[in-house]
């Protein structure tokens, strides 16, 4: 196999050899800060993309679930990729390769036509399903808070408030839809002016407005008007306030810490800023 598939376990090769006989990498893809190989690779005439889990790897079963069961609205738009193969045991599966370029620093990322096609592309996600979760925000709450009490470099005086923040908290029930997860303009593509859907290896059940909090912090603050032609593709905005700082108080958390353990700097500064936008807006 080619020296690019060095990457994957035996199993996930001998499953690659079965399913696309003779393939050719052509490029590496991969992010590089977590533990899963993106390639892009052509066999049989046509290009898909190879996306493998290492052992410590959650993402793959979580986008392998997304296709299963989620992106049947994007597909049949020629908006997401078909799965061709999956196994979630090998984490690894395979799907067709979408034609575009990455939204994100282009100017595509600046145009109002790009997020009203995303609040489009994002509603038709969301009223899929819809799920009461009375123990979701009690879950979230306890992951803050591991956030908190591990590595990272939060004042320590900023730390101590946050953790009080979020122990005061209610337990309020909640309606989960399927999110993306990780909505923003490095996961969409355009391609003649259509856009396309890529990454969900943070797809779940959650609530709606989550989808909402990456955009929050930049897209709509980077471009004027974004966030109007959004939501006027969305149709609504699921944004409530008192859960949405709660959101926002999480997500600047978990920035802020899992940044500094993969040692994403300018991530970790984004974190930082939330963090202090939500203290500010709390005092």
């Amino acid at each position: 196999m080619p020296h690019r598939f060095a990457a994957l376990t035996p199993l996930q090769r001998n499953l690659i050899d079965a399913w696309l006989p003779g393939v050719e990498v052509e490029a590496d893809m991969s992010w590089g800060l977590v533990g899963t190989t993106v390639l892009r690779a052509r066999t049989g005439g046509r290009l898909v993309v190879i996306k493998a889990g290492d052992a410590s790897d959650r993402n793959i079963e979580r986008e392998i679930r997304a296709h299963r069961e989620w992106t049947g609205p994007w597909v049949r738009l020629g908006r997401a990729a078909r799965m061709l193969h999956a196994d979630v045991a090998a984490k690894i599966l395979v799907t067709e390769y979408l034609p575009g370029t990455l939204v994100q620093g282009t100017a595509a990322a600046a145009a109002s036509d790009t997020y009203a096609q995303a609040g489009e592309l994002l509603h038709a996600f969301h009223v899929q399903a819809a799920v009461a979760d009375p123990d979701y925000e009690p879950r979230m709450n306890v992951k803050a808070l591991g956030w908190l009490a591990g590595p990272h470099q939060i004042a320590p005086e900023v730390a101590e408030a946050l953790t009080a923040m979020v122990r005061s908290w209610p337990s309020a029930p909640v309606t989960c839809v399927p999110t993306h997860g990780d909505w923003q303009s490095r996961n969409w593509l355009v391609d003649n002016g259509v856009l396309r859907v890529i990454d969900l290896g943070r797809a779940g059940l959650r609530p709606a407005a989550e989808d909402f909090e990456r955009l929050a912090v930049q897209e709509f603050v980077w471009h004027p008007g974004a966030e109007e032609a959004f939501l006027s593709g969305y149709g609504t905005d699921p944004r409530e306030p008192e859960a949405w700082f709660r959101t926002r108080v999480r997500s600047a958390v978990s920035t802020a810490c899992w940044a500094y353990q993969v040692g994403e700097k300018d991530f970790e500064a984004q974190g930082h800023r939330m963090i202090g936008e939500v203290l500010a807006e709390a005092a």
